[in-house]
């Protein structure tokens, strides 16, 4: 399926502005107010495509009532075409064209570039807000794109057949560095791939293979911190065709909320490295450059040189 296009078309499809920023949540909502797409409204990562007030994650699913009335503010219809964009080589776009895919819309599209460059290739653009009548629209909400905390334990616990995929970096995959949850590491048994290979100046990239990744029909489960970047993650492996792929919105932060949930970390592969000789060699390669991964790969081969000398 498409999913991600390249077009300055204000004449036949709606815009969503789902311009967002983790470390200023008001950031998005004042460059919506400063110019955005002509004829777009702004979706808000955190006051409209999660419910804040729920404990599963720090992003949680919204209700489904919750976004049948944000559609049908926004005067939408699941005949719309519909394209939505952010800054660019972010994922917030992605989580907006997930819950629209989720909620029935099957002409929802990600701009595979952000606003700036938008802008750069002309589309019309305004400072101006626009309002739509409001519809009456009754979404046809899709659960089996949609994966809870229980759906992924079955998979842990091998009574269901599927993936799981890590879009997290790899350095908090493997549990060596965890800056933003309480607890570090991943769900047993995940793969990981980095969201941010998909990106190259400010774009997605739509020329990624994930053959050693992941087989076109084989059952999968993506996740992240907070089911953000993993939606990217989910886009792009739908843009490629696979199939019976499922997004865990609550993702890790929901996965460790639960005191019985266990995790995986690299380290205890590793008992007999000490933490600060790990910590100090994944710093040094960060500071290098390294990434992804490249990072990892390079991780491993630099701990096994440790234990060479031990």
């Amino acid at each position: 399926m498409t999913v991600f296009i390249e077009t300055t078309d204000t004449e036949n499809y709606r815009w969503i502005d789902a311009r967002f920023d983790l470390k200023d949540s008001a950031w998005g909502s004042e460059r919506f107010a400063a110019e955005h797409v002509a004829g777009a409204i702004h979706w808000d990562l955190e006051n409209d495509l999660s419910d804040m007030a729920s404990e599963n994650g720090r992003h949680p699913m919204p209700s489904k009532e919750q976004l049948t009335q944000l559609f049908q503010a926004a005067g939408l219809e699941l005949t719309d075409s519909i394209v939505v964009y952010d800054q660019g080589g972010s994922p917030y776009a992605a989580r907006a064209w997930w819950l629209l895919s989720y909620a029935g819309f099957e002409h929802a599209f990600i701009s595979r570039v952000g606003f700036d460059e938008l802008k750069q290739q002309g589309i019309a653009t305004s400072t101006e807000s626009t309002s739509y009548s409001a519809s009456s629209i009754t979404p046809e909400f899709n659960d089996g794109l949609l994966a809870t905390r229980k759906d992924v334990q079955q998979i842990v616990d091998g009574k269901e057949l599927g993936v799981l995929i890590d879009a997290r970096s790899a350095e908090r995959y493997a549990g060596i560095n965890e800056p933003i949850d309480a607890v570090a590491g991943r769900i047993p048994g995940a793969r990981n791939y980095d969201w941010s290979q998909l990106v190259s100046n400010g774009a997605f990239r739509t020329d990624e293979e994930f053959g050693g990744l992941l087989q076109p029909k084989e059952p999968a489960v993506v996740y992240c911190g907070s089911g953000v970047t993993a939606a990217a993650l989910y886009a792009m492996l739908a843009e490629k065709q696979y199939e019976g792929l499922k997004l865990y919105v609550g993702s890790y932060s929901d996965w460790i909320s639960d005191e019985d949930s266990v995790v995986e970390i690299d380290r205890d592969e590793h008992p007999e490295a000490a933490d600060d000789q790990t910590r100090a060699v994944l710093a040094k390669l960060i500071e290098e450059g390294y990434t992804g991964e490249m990072l990892m790969k390079k991780f491993e081969y630099e701990k096994s040189l440790l234990e060479d000398k031990k």
